[in-house]
């Protein structure tokens, strides 16, 4: 992050009290100061989500770019530079550029309560608006229902992939009053595409579709996946091969393909063998696995919460044929107990790290305590990967936390 946009979010962050307070009225009147710039977005794309939004929206940019459209993307957090998180037509924003709507959102905003959150969705929105485009896709920075990107009335289509526990302290305790948060995004007469769901899920997704009067796209129903052939009531497409890697891909790249289809857009699935989504299964190449035996293989996943330690356990299955280490860093408020839990079968050994940057970093005493005290100290990951037994060729993973992946990529620069 530049020093000038580090100055001005330093800034954002004494106007509210809490970091994370989910409503929208705040945002609405900063919105209405600037003119509504969400009135004048392309066609939306909306989407929520537990694990694989970040995914469904690269595919939903992928497909749509490999049509030939004009794409502006808001997705959140950033792993590396603030810029991530707003793409205008195909760009990342630049840092000047980011920097003088920041400055001018602020001034509109004139010091009243607003999180951070709430301005840098309404600096996307800006930005969005004074460029053409044919398609708008915006992530759910947390639940839905109370999202500053639930501000957009009557998107073109919504999107919902995997739900499980996360945030529980901010959505609730249980699936489905946390699925009744994420279905909170749905709008009347529009359609909404859905993957794979627990049943509890589903049923008040469904539930709240039919309330809603929403349109529903529903896998195994009204779109099906049989390997990398998708189907629905307009015909079959044969895929390729995801670019982002693991089975459960395919899930998040039906969802895409679903509601892209079912909003009208023009779309070309080609484009799922282009889409870019780092810290996804993501094979590093650099100075951390240069620290490696050459014939290993060192990956980075973001997965943080007990429904990615499900869905990676799966893929861990697929690794068979190799010893796998993990190396494992989480954040505080995070289950470190359930999302290990999967994975420890699949581990010949697991390393507990915490990076020096990392942002709330859950000391490495707490992860090795979560793993039933399995895990050893690394305590970081350069540590680890030099420590791992170098007796077979391996598969590494590093995971639990999408700031120590954004740590990771910095290291193996």
């Amino acid at each position: 992050m530049s020093g000038r946009i580090e100055g001005i979010v330093a800034r954002l962050h004494g106007l509210h009290p809490r970091l994370i307070d989910l409503s929208l009225e705040r945002l609405r009147e900063l919105l209405a100061k600037l003119d509504h710039p969400e009135r004048r977005l392309p066609p939306v794309i909306h989407v929520a989500g537990t694990n694989g939004k970040g995914s469904a929206c690269a595919f939903l940019r992928a497909m749509a770019e490999a049509a030939g459209q004009r794409v502006h993307v808001y997705t959140s957090p950033h792993l590396l530079h603030f810029n991530e998180r707003i793409r205008i037509a195909g760009e990342l924003v630049s840092d000047a550029a980011l920097a003088a709507a920041l400055e001018h959102v602020e001034q509109v905003n004139a010091r009243a309560s607003i999180t951070v959150f709430e301005v840098i969705t309404a600096v996307a929105f800006h930005l969005f608006a004074q460029t053409a485009a044919d398609l708008c896709v915006l992530e759910v920075g947390l639940g839905g229902r109370g999202d500053a990107t639930n501000v957009i009335d009557r998107p073109a289509a919504c999107a919902i992939t995997s739900i499980s526990l996360d945030h529980r302290e901010l959505l609730g305790e249980t699936l489905d009053v946390i699925a009744g948060e994420k279905a909170g995004i749905m709008k009347r007469d529009v359609p909404v595409a859905i993957g794979s769901q627990p049943a509890e899920v589903l049923d008040v997704l469904l539930a709240a579709a039919e309330h809603a009067s929403a349109p529903v796209k529903l896998r195994d129903r009204d779109w099906r996946m049989a390997g990398r052939r998708y189907s629905d009531a307009l015909g079959m497409l044969d895929l390729p091969t995801p670019s982002l890697p693991g089975a459960f891909q395919l899930d998040n790249a039906g969802i895409a393909i679903a509601a892209l289809r079912a909003s009208g857009l023009a779309m070309d699935a080609a484009g799922i063998a282009k889409a870019e989504w780092p810290a996804r299964l993501q094979r590093l190449h650099g100075r951390l696995a240069a620290l490696l035996p050459a014939d290993w293989e060192l990956w980075l996943d973001g997965g943080h919460n007990p429904g990615a330690g499900v869905v990676l356990a799966k893929h861990l299955r697929t690794w068979s044929d190799r010893p796998v280490h993990l190396v494992v860093g989480m954040k505080q408020a995070k289950d470190a107990t359930e999302f290990l839990r999967p994975l420890v079968p699949f581990a010949t050994t697991l390393w507990a790290v915490a990076e020096p940057g990392q942002h709330d970093a859950r000391p490495v005493e707490g992860i090795i305590a979560a793993s039933g005290g399995i895990a050893r100290p690394g305590p970081h990951v350069m540590d680890a990967l030099r420590a791992l037994p170098r007796d077979r060729r391996a598969r590494v993973l590093i995971c639990g936390s999408l700031y120590l992946a954004g740590e990771v990529l910095k290291l193996d620069a």
